[in-house]
């Protein structure tokens, strides 16, 4: 934990925030002002959907609200800063750690398993470096790990299991409703098949969650996510998307060749003993446990692909404590063959991840495109200012009190022809950003020395000030793109 603490908190404020980051902390501060999270706080926008995220009153519900509650709570008696808004969700980061060592500890009796269950999910830096964001990713891990204990206790009969499993399932809706949808699909089929004497208390604890959150499901259901995301049932989509998520598990989290230690450790077993390390056919326990772990799996997996914009690696969050709890129980089966093998595997996947780069990361400086234009406008501009950007625009809200146009906001252009400021950044995100650019060129006289003073920053303009995705995430700053540049209007 001492560990968990350093890795998830270094340097946690030295990366600005980027722009989905961003996006979470304004609508959290909304709410110590008007009470609610709005995509509007009277002076700047923060959809990123063309307005689709919120209805009447710019009330937002594109998101369920607890991570907003929360990270406001921060901001109230902390200031509103990057190492603030990022601190709570790391904090969960740490304590999702020590929720799979109890996870796995009482899934499968094994206080060795979960030990290095929590190791192995404390070197997986993947998950650190979702745990270390201003966004949802680390809550939904803890609040499915903690229903899944208490689903564990309600199996068990212990008293308090409905209540934690009420709450737990409660929270996990509140950070992200799909999650919790599949949760309870999970534990349903899991006692359907192999606790079917508990399966009517868990149907009634179930039907009480969803009724709870009746309301909520419907006023959620009037949001626009469908008019914005397309295809949802098109097959050809749901392949290409449940490739691309398997694909990114077999690269990032549980390689495929893992696998290879179950037949070895039988044969490796049947030499000494005469017998398979376990006997699948007749072993109850072994496949109720399993089945736990592959049913939470597979139902989010199904879900995934079917209703995600797109097969981003961050929508994997829940899943990676327990892909790290087959990794261990996998790795514990080859120490019955040899502990040298055990720890060798152990060793190869430190090696072969991302940790040098990451302990880089935690203790160095990183310089990316948003705080540089951030750090110049807040010297160089003031409040009364008007700034006009294609792609980042949260980060622009968030650091500086200007009023900022353009994004992916979807809001009306015909400002901007009054910006004192104008950044076009290198690369194009999408189609809306495009469409901001080719208003501002056509609209702007940017490239007449008369009107517009071109400024070049020391800062690289890659496409993200540093995104989630491992993909995409840099460790270092980089030094071989192309400089950020800024136009301002002379007066």
């Amino acid at each position: 934990m001492a560990a968990a603490l350093l890795l998830f908190l270094s340097n946690l404020g030295n990366q600005y925030l980027w722009q989905d980051e961003a996006q979470t902390a304004l609508l959290s501060r909304t709410i110590l002002d008007y009470g609610v999270p709005k995509g509007y706080d009277g002076r700047n926008f923060f959809s990123q959907e063309l307005q689709a995220e919120y209805g009447q009153n710019y009330l937002w519900r594109w998101h369920t609200w607890l991570p907003f509650y929360l990270l406001a709570g921060f901001f109230a008696v902390l200031p509103d800063n990057t190492f603030a808004a990022r601190l709570p969700f790391a904090l969960f980061g740490v304590a999702s750690v020590f929720l799979t060592y109890a996870f796995c500890k009482k899934l499968l009796q094994s206080r060795n398993i979960a030990a290095l269950a929590a190791l192995l999910l404390l070197i997986c830096v993947p998950y650190l470096i979702l745990s270390r964001q201003c966004r949802y990713y680390s809550l939904a891990a803890f609040f499915s790990l903690g229903a899944l204990y208490a689903y564990l206790g309600l199996v068990h009969k212990q008293k308090i299991a409905s209540l934690a499993f009420i709450i737990a399932s409660l929270a996990l809706f509140h950070t992200h409703y799909l999650y919790c949808a599949t949760l309870l699909a999970a534990a349903i089929l899991h006692a359907l098949i192999f606790h079917r004497d508990r399966l009517r208390t868990l149907l009634l604890l179930s039907a009480l969650v969803v009724l709870i959150n009746v309301p909520w499901i419907v006023w959620l259901s009037g949001m626009k996510y469908g008019q914005r995301y397309e295809g949802f049932f098109n097959l050809k989509r749901i392949a290409q998307f449940t490739y691309q998520y398997f694909s990114q598990i077999g690269r990032y989290v549980f390689h495929p060749l893992l696998l290879l230690i179950i037949p070895v450790a039988s044969c490796g077993n049947w030499l000494k003993n005469k017998s398979f390390f376990i006997d699948l056919r007749r072993d109850r326990v072994f496949w109720s446990r399993l089945s736990l772990v592959l049913l939470f799996l597979i139902s989010n997996l199904a879900a995934l692909a079917v209703a995600s914009p797109a097969p981003f690696f961050r929508y994997l969050a829940p899943l990676i404590p327990l892909l790290i709890i087959l990794t261990a129980w996998l790795v514990d089966a080859s120490s019955r063959i040899n502990k040298v093998l055990a720890w060798a595997l152990i060793a190869a996947l430190l090696v072969t991840g991302s940790m040098k780069d990451f302990l880089y990361e935690i203790t160095h400086d990183y310089d990316g495109p948003l705080e540089g234009i951030v750090k110049y406008l807040n010297e160089h501009g003031n409040h009364d200012d008007l700034a006009a950007i294609t792609y980042g625009d949260m980060p622009l809200k968030f650091y500086t009190d200007m009023k900022i146009i353009g994004g992916l906001t979807g809001e009306d252009l015909a400002p901007a022809r009054q910006a004192k400021w104008v950044i076009l950044r290198q690369n194009l995100v999408c189609e809306k950003d495009r469409q901001v650019g080719l208003y501002l060129v056509q609209n702007l006289p940017l490239n007449s020395s008369d009107y517009y003073e071109r400024i070049t920053l020391d800062y690289p303009d890659i496409i993200y000030e540093n995104r989630e995705d491992p993909a995409q995430h840099h460790f270092r700053t980089v030094l071989d793109a192309g400089r950020v540049v800024i136009y301002r209007k002379i007066n």
